[in-house]
């Protein structure tokens, strides 16, 4: 296992400071996904990032549902990766500690004219061969979610869809990876680099690293990333943003399935779900922006956010906002996802993964393996692998706290244990920023956002990173 943070001193940024067969950049879930893979099957692989942490980009901010690709396109490289990745995750969850709320999903109808677009949403369910889609009238929505307000039409049934960790997942997969050989460089950005036909050279502040192949996973940064390094990109990414709104964990108990919109040509839409940490969220919204890290939220935006989810769960109208966000997704000039292989670089654009990424990074990196494997890169699968659980953050499971020697209980509103904070400044692949030790615990993202935890939590984490303590909402 190798993990390098930021060294003190000034840099020579010739010094080679890594050197692997393949090179990912970005640690995002995709990145995070691909090194997973690519370690397991027995290759050297460094993982490069800009950040002091992973899901510093578009990862740390979706809405965590496990799609079961009802309504990707029909053949597509997405449809693809969603079904592989979705299967994957099934098979794979339990052996990290990951959770699974089995929520079901309903595609509500609330017009007329939503409601004409079933037969369409159906049949292409159907073509994407998820053949478990019902329609359901009223009455039957009703008496499966009674608290949804009494105007709704009908719905269609997607049993399995479920809602998952956003942060914890990546982070097992990256774990994963060191554990069985891989590298990873943090506040490590590319600046550069030259290809001579057999090994990259990439250019960070901190030094070089040399590869025979690039993975560009690098999300919001893909189409940047291209253009420095190969001179040309043939996507440019239009940064969305999505805020989201999260209500209390009293709302738990108003609904249990997700609630999805019928989507358009433009965006799936917003969607009404439970958390896998006991909230219930609505969002996104979808905002295009120049602005790449602007992740930003807007009063009017949420307050109407606020009053669509009411709409939907009048009795949302008594429960407090807990929390708002924003999220910015990586969308192009086209729906598509743009993955591209450059043979005579030795290059792989993973781009424009949004809205599915979360289910499908684990499908774009068999996706990957398979491009590198026609290429002749040769694979020796490991045959004995090292396998990280991660701690459990889901309230459907049991948590730290409820186990004997916690030690103390340093968030209330979300129950994080002293524990818990010093395993995740301590462990593997140890947080690398204030937002990142929030990822991974979730301390200070409760009911009061910090406002009591701040002072212990800077304590404990005293002269660990290099921000500061934020008892903001940034990350939900």
């Amino acid at each position: 296992m190798d993990i390098q943070k930021q060294q003190s001193g000034s840099p020579d940024h010739n010094q080679v400071i890594a050197r692997a067969q393949i090179a990912i950049i970005g640690g995002g879930v995709v990145g995070c996904a691909v090194a997973r893979k690519l370690a397991l099957e027995g290759t050297s692989i460094v993982l490069i990032e800009k950040g002091s942490d992973i899901l510093s980009g578009a990862s740390k901010g979706n809405s965590a549902i496990l799609h079961t690709g009802f309504d990707a396109p029909v053949g597509s490289l997405e449809w693809e990766c969603v079904q592989n990745g979705y299967r994957e995750y099934l098979e794979c969850y339990k052996d990290f500690n990951l959770p699974l709320l089995k929520t079901g999903a309903l595609i509500a109808a609330w017009t007329e004219e939503q409601e004409a677009k079933f037969a369409d949403i159906l049949k292409k369910g159907q073509d994407n061969q998820v053949h478990d889609l019902q329609l359901l009238s009223q009455k039957e929505v009703l008496e499966r979610e009674p608290q949804l307000g009494k105007n709704i039409r009908s719905a269609i049934a997607v049993p399995r869809e479920y809602v998952i960790d956003p942060w914890s997942t990546p982070l097992a997969y990256l774990q994963q990876a060191l554990e069985n050989g891989g590298k990873a460089l943090f506040n490590a950005e590319i600046i550069g680099g030259d290809f001579d036909g057999s090994t990259w050279r990439l250019t960070t502040p901190r030094g070089e690293v040399q590869a025979n192949y690039v993975i560009n996973c690098a999300g919001l940064y893909g189409d940047i990333l291209n253009q420095k390094v190969l001179g040309a990109s043939d996507f440019t990414i239009k940064p969305r943003k999505g805020q989201f709104v999260i209500f209390d964990k009293a709302a738990s108990k108003l609904l249990d399935s997700v609630i999805l919109p019928v989507p358009t040509a433009r965006t799936k839409g917003i969607v009404l779900f439970p958390t896998i940490f006991g909230n219930v969220a609505v969002g996104p919204t979808a905002e295009d922006q120049d602005g790449r890290d602007d992740a930003s939220v807007d009063k009017d935006q949420l307050q109407a956010l606020q009053q669509q989810a009411i709409e939907k769960i009048p009795a949302l109208a008594n429960i407090p906002v807990t929390a708002t966000f924003a999220g910015i997704r990586p969308a192009t000039e086209k729906s598509e996802y743009r993955v591209s292989y450059e043979q005579d670089q030795n290059w792989i654009t993973l781009g424009g993964i949004r809205s599915t990424g979360l289910t499908s990074s684990l499908g774009l990196a068999q996706h990957v393996h398979h491009l590198l494997s026609q290429q002749g890169v040769t694979f020796v699968p490991k045959v004995k692998t090292k396998i990280p659980t991660v701690p459990n953050l889901a309230e459907c499971s049991p948590r730290d706290y409820e186990k004997q020697g916690y030690g103390e209980i340093v968030c209330h509103c979300e129950m994080v244990t002293d524990r818990e904070i010093n395993a995740a400044l301590a462990g593997p692949l140890p947080a690398g920023s204030i937002a990142g030790l929030k990822r991974r615990t979730r301390v200070t993202m409760g009911r009061c956002q910090g406002f009591y935890c701040s002072a212990r939590l800077a304590e404990l984490t005293k002269g660990k990173f290099a921000d500061s303590i934020d008892t903001g909402n940034a990350d939900g």
